[in-house]
């Protein structure tokens, strides 16, 4: 390879260190009572999970980033991807580097702001249950941050600095002083996003032994955190206002928008020297990358609805992303399990791949028309199982006007949950 081996991590404009300032309120739960069942079967579920990042993962396996699984050897890319110029193998070795260097860099950033946000939660959210499962998740996002940096750091020659999306909307989730909004943003949108990308690396990458033990660890916890996020706010959500609703409809359209700026990889294409407006026209109209990061919304979308939030402003939004299709999905409390296209899918690319080398013609329209319905078809019809649901309610009181609004649940003992009167949101520029 040409690019030298980076042994630290490169920095955004911002510096090695960045203060955001908050004001969140701290809470106490002196009452200690446990409310949601669901949420403490969460956090004894995630105490008999626990790993050590040091010595559950064999750190001592090899990798070889320039490798191809064997479904995807190099000289089909030009026909499964369509890129903007015919690229040879060396070019698409190195572009497939950087890519994984990418993305593995984001997947290290978006943990350390999960990290952030999760110990806000222990702050500020109200239930003593939910404080015990936002502790645990806090070790579990510093291990996270842990593994993706040695990976990096050891075994891959390059690393990226945080995305500029990402970590606009990093800043958002950990300005917000509502406690229902950090949750929103991270456990939801971010962390729901990072669920299915972790499965979908883990399938294109079934040579690479470490990395799959990495992934497969770290998504067992990240289907946790989904889920807490779900029970946590599902009955906090059915008892809003119309206008306070409308605020987290607002919230979840930009956060969408965000994430799907930040998959078109305008930095990867900047330092391999591409022509970045060719590029990431491509990047965003292309099928196969459509059909990629629209897999990628496949437990958001089922996990918004279950909020109550898929309302016809966001479903005008998802619609608009191409990934409504997703709605009738189940959502991650009763199926935790990470959608990608199957084994079957994975055949198919390789019977594609296997035409495409025999042919000596990589960019064959035939070919490449044909590897675009097979990813299509894969991305649009995933096979999906069902589990149980959980449900509780909650008594939610608003500042703003001192009354408060019950709604039915297991426990007799009233729970205040206090939402500031402040209800705006004022998204960034799209």
């Amino acid at each position: 390879m040409n690019d030298a081996r980076e042994k630290h991590i490169p920095l955004p404009p911002t510096g090695a260190r960045e203060s955001i300032p908050q004001t969140s309120d701290i809470v106490f739960a002196w009452d200690y009572e446990i409310y949601r069942d669901g949420l403490l079967n969460l956090y004894e579920k995630g105490k008999r999970m626990q790993w050590n990042a040091s010595t559950d993962i064999d750190w001592s396996v090899d990798v070889d980033p320039e490798r191809f699984p064997d479904f995807l050897p190099p000289e089909a890319i030009n026909a499964l991807l369509n890129p903007p110029r015919a690229l040879d193998v060396p070019e698409i070795v190195r572009l497939r580097v950087h890519q994984l260097g990418w993305m593995l860099s984001q997947f290290m950033h978006g943990e350390q702001g999960a990290l952030l946000a999760t110990a806000q939660i222990v702050n500020t959210v109200p239930w003593t249950e939910a404080k015990f499962y936002a502790a645990s998740q806090v070790a579990d996002e510093a291990r996270h941050v842990e593994v993706y940096r040695r990976y990096l750091t050891e075994k891959l020659p390059l690393a990226y600095p945080v995305n500029p999306h990402l970590h606009t909307l990093l800043g958002q989730i950990i300005r917000e002083p509502r406690w229902d909004m950090t949750y929103l943003g991270m456990q939801i949108m971010v962390e729901g996003l990072a669920l299915a990308a972790f499965g979908l690396v883990n399938l294109m990458n079934p040579h690479e032994r470490l990395l799959n033990q990495i992934t497969t660890y770290v998504m067992r916890d990240e289907a946790r955190h989904v889920a807490f996020g779900v029970l946590s706010l599902e009955d906090v959500y059915r008892e809003m206002t119309e206008s306070e609703r409308k605020v987290r409809e607002e919230f979840v359209i930009e956060a969408a928008y965000l994430m799907r700026d930040r998959l078109l990889m305008q930095e990867v294409w900047e330092r391999l020297g591409y022509d970045v407006d060719v590029w990431l026209k491509w990047a965003m109209e292309t099928p196969f990358m459509q059909g990629f990061r629209q897999l990628l919304f496949a437990k958001i979308v089922p996990n918004v609805k279950r909020l109550g939030l898929l309302t016809p402003r966001v479903r005008e939004a998802f619609a608009q992303l191409g990934v409504l299709q997703f709605e009738g999905l189940p959502d991650s409390t009763r199926d935790d399990r990470v959608t990608v296209p199957n084994r079957k899918s994975r055949r198919a690319f390789a019977v594609v791949a296997a035409a495409t080398v025999a042919s000596g013609s990589p960019r064959s329209a035939a070919t490449a028309s044909a590897t675009r319905r097979t990813c299509a078809g894969s991305f649009r019809r995933p096979r999906w199982g069902t589990g149980a649901r959980y449900g509780a309610s909650v008594s939610i009181r608003s500042r703003s006007r001192g009354t408060s609004r019950t709604a039915s649940r297991s426990r007799s003992a009233p729970l205040n949950v206090t939402m500031p009167a402040t209800e705006t949101w004022r998204p960034s520029e799209r």
